[in-house]
């Protein structure tokens, strides 16, 4: 059953990056939106994998951004607002596996894969 569910949540994590992926199309030109993007591809998340119980998050900016950290199945473990340069997570009280942490601003978002040991 869990087997069932990882692959479900696995094929969302895969089929959302490729959406993504895409280009847009006006008029037979494509674009992308790489100016938007770059501001979450500058995010540091360390150390992983996580052994002392946080997870830091560093970003150049001061924009607001949303954190939420998934389980494998898909289940919302956690849930912050990053308002500052650096976010600090505590994450003692999660067991030790696989998470994903997805952190997104306005416009983007980004994923990334997370292990607690």
């Amino acid at each position: 059953m869990k087997e069932k569910y990882l692959y479900i949540f696995l094929l969302f994590v895969v089929t959302s990056f490729s959406m993504q992926a895409q280009t847009s199309k006006n008029n037979g030109i494509a674009e992308t939106n790489r100016t938007e993007s770059s501001s979450l591809d500058k995010v540091q998340i360390y150390p992983n994998p996580v052994t002392n119980g946080k997870i830091y998050v560093n970003s150049e900016n001061n924009s607001y951004k949303e954190i939420e950290l998934y389980d494998m199945l898909g289940k919302r473990v956690l849930s912050t607002d990053m308002t500052s340069s650096q976010k600090e997570l505590n994450v003692t009280n999660l067991k030790a596996g696989v998470y994903i942490l997805k952190i997104s601003d306005k416009t983007n978002s980004i994923t990334r894969k997370v292990i607690i040991k």
